[in-house]
């Protein structure tokens, strides 16, 4: 049964983001929203919720019909709540003084800790106000989820939570999700929608093989096109032939003849499509300044522990050489970030267990983009990184993805997907040869992830990341290293790991 059907929906901003679409979903689907950074994803959901409307099309709800948005961020008016205050706000006041419960039994079907439910939202980590955002849509018990981004800031553990309680939900219970997570995409959804400009593409699969299907469709329009132009062009010089025949000889049929050939040739010229050409959001490329050094750090069983001394783990001896990709993996609390930070206090300063090559040029990014917060606009972030000229300037920004007005507004108006790219250039421009990375793909596209992993491995910088991003350790990681039992090891095949993290 038809739960909401969409027809001809258009929704045009400064560019259009998605014209003539129509889809239905259906009791049960499990359907993954994709596209690219600003292209009308959250847009779509807020359409389907009833808080925002398209320029032109329909949208038909089932009567009755309970639907429930868990958007990106928390609204204003939540964030003095507590936790579980903001949860309970969702339901009708009716129900809130009588149902209470209901909260309490959600939190602990998301593992959400007793000691959180008392805290203040405002206080939060992203991760947890995506929880809490969720539990807000789930409670009041909807026949058709809307998630926008419900993975971003989770660690793998909080994944693993967020998928074992979609896949309880009940079966007639429909889950809408854009994500740019394509592991979870694979592991939640049986369904995807490609969204674009025109001729969207719905599949009845999972990502991964959506996207196959994809591709190939998009192939197949690419070489009938093709065909067409080819066809196009013979018709113009048959014409074109004929019309000098007929002019010299005076023959009227051969006029008629050449307007017949010309007309089709029109005709079939307006209704060839070529195959879909993704705008992209904003190119993102790296360097690698390149170092004589064989191994640019040395890790000789450095004690990891919390900002207030407890100890977490020791490394054990390691080393970082020219070329090596390390994952470094481990559950939520463990210390991954914490090793992260030492390292680059270390690189940059001194630390007799830690060292770096006299050679090494480190390029960092924190998970929050911390490093942009020092620059007014990106104008200013990027000309005080190198000796630019202003033209160089404008186009690298344009590049990234950041267009001139954009250029000098505060950095702070940038969308997440643009404040990423710009830190992926700002990076560049610094020349490193040894990349620090916490979380580097939290606010990218799957067209970013892709930029990002090429650039990695074309250039052949070291590099040492965390990422709760499957697919991206996966096609990144020439190395893997886990936090385990308080001791830093290496292992060969994180598959193992992925799988005792997710079920924690």
């Amino acid at each position: 049964m038809s739960l909401l059907a969409i027809k001809d929906l258009s929704l045009t901003r400064h560019i259009c983001l998605f014209s003539g679409l129509s889809v239905s979903i259906v009791k049960g689907d499990r359907l993954g929203l994709v596209a690219a950074n600003g292209r009308g994803k959250s847009s779509l959901l807020r359409i389907l919720a009833g808080e925002e409307e398209a320029t032109s099309g329909d949208v038909t709800r089932a009567r009755g019909l309970v639907t429930a948005f868990a958007p990106q961020d928390p609204p204003e008016h939540l964030l003095s709540l507590s936790f579980h205050a903001a949860v309970l706000d969702a339901l009708a006041p009716e129900v809130a003084e009588t149902e209470s419960w209901r909260v309490d039994v959600l939190l602990d079907d998301l593992e959400v800790d007793e000691t959180l439910r008392g805290c203040a939202v405002r206080g939060l980590s992203g991760g947890w106000q995506r929880t809490m955002l969720l539990a807000r849509a789930a409670v009041v018990e909807p026949d058709l989820l809307l998630l926008d981004e419900p993975t971003n800031h989770l660690d793998l553990g909080r994944i693993g939570v967020l998928q074992r309680f979609l896949g309880a939900l009940p079966r007639d219970c429909a889950v809408v999700a854009a994500s740019h997570d394509r592991a979870f995409l694979d592991d939640v959804t049986h369904r995807t929608l490609f969204l674009r400009p025109e001729a969207s593409e719905d599949f009845a699969l999972g990502y991964s093989r959506a996207l196959q299907s994809l591709a190939e469709n998009d192939a197949a329009r690419d070489r009938q096109y093709e065909n067409d132009m080819r066809k196009v062009r013979a018709l113009r010089q048959q014409s074109a032939k004929l019309k000098n025949i007929g002019i010299n000889s005076g023959s009227d049929l051969l006029v008629v003849k050449t307007k017949q050939l010309s007309e089709r040739a029109d005709k079939l010229e307006e209704q060839a499509r070529p195959g879909h050409l993704e705008r992209s959001a904003g190119a993102i490329r790296l360097t690698n300044s390149g170092t004589h050094a064989k191994a640019l750090v040395t890790i000789d069983d450095a004690a990891i522990a919390t900002p207030d001394g407890r100890p977490l783990f020791k490394t054990g001896r390691l080393w970082i050489e020219k070329g090596d990709r390390i994952a470094l993996l481990g559950a939520n609390g463990t210390g991954k970030t914490r090793l992260v930070e030492r390292l680059r206090a270390a690189l940059v300063g001194e630390d007799r267990h830690i060292r770096g090559a006299a050679s090494l040029e480190l390029g960092y990014s924190d998970q929050a983009l911390s490093q942009l917060d020092a620059f007014p606009t990106p104008w200013d972030a990027v000309k005080q990184r190198g000796v630019l000229t202003d033209h160089q300037a404008r186009s690298q920004l344009a590049g990234a993805g950041i267009s001139i007005d954009a250029q000098a507004a505060p950095v702070g108006r940038l969308s997440g997907g643009q404040r990423a790219r710009l830190s992926m250039l700002l990076l560049r421009l610094s020349q490193p040869n040894f990349y620090l990375l916490d979380e580097p793909t939290n606010h990218l596209d799957i067209e970013g992830q892709d930029m990002l992993e090429g650039e990695l491995a074309e250039h052949g910088a070291a590099c040492l990341f965390v990422s709760h991003d499957r697919a991206f350790v996966q096609a990144v990681a020439t190395r893997i290293w886990v936090i385990s039992n308080r001791r830093l090891v290496e292992i060969d095949d994180p598959a193992a790991v992925f799988e005792s993290l997710l079920s924690g």
